[in-house]
C-alpha cells in the first residue's frame, strides 16, 4: 500500500436505537458515496468475524486468487467470493489482474490501513 487510507464509520445513537454511517472515500480517483446503515446489523454483517479472517488473510498470507483465499480459509469458493465482492463494494479491498500462462487472475488486496469507527450519543 503506497499510503495509508482509513476507513471513517459514525455510529449515532437514532430514535433508540444506533444507527451507522459510513463517510464517502476515493480511492484511486475513484469517489464512494456514503452509505447511511439503517440499522446496526448491517454494519455488523460487514465487520464480522470471517470478513475479518478474510482480510488478515490477505494482509498476512497474501493468496494469489480469490480461489487460494478460499482454499486457505478452508470455506467455499462461492461463500469466500460473496464476501469478497462486499469488502469490494465498500473500498475495503480491490483486484489486481494478474496472467499464468494463457489465464488471467484477479488477485485480492486490502485497500486501506484503518478502520476508524466513532460512536456519538
Amino acid at each position: 500500500m503506497a499510503k495509508e487510507n482509513t476507513r471513517h464509520i459514525d455510529i449515532r445513537l437514532k430514535h433508540g436505537a444506533f444507527a451507522a454511517f459510513f463517510r464517502p472515500f476515493k480511492v484511486g480517483g475513484k469517489k464512494y458515496a456514503g452509505l447511511d446503515f439503517s440499522e446496526i446489523t448491517a454494519l455488523r454483517q460487514l465487520l464480522s468475524n470471517e470478513k475479518a479472517r478474510i482480510l488478515w488473510t490477505l494482509q498476512n498470507k497474501k493468496p494469489s486468487s480469490i480461489y487460494e483465499l478460499a482454499k486457505i480459509l478452508h470455506r467455499d469458493f462461492k461463500s469466500v467470493r460473496d464476501d469478497v465482492e462486499l469488502l469490494k463494494q465498500f473500498g475495503f479491498i480491490r483486484f489486481i489482474r494478474e496472467s499464468k500462462g494463457k489465464r488471467q487472475r484477479l488477485k485480492p488486496i486490502i485497500n486501506f490501513e484503518k478502520i476508524h469507527i466513532t460512536v456519538s450519543l
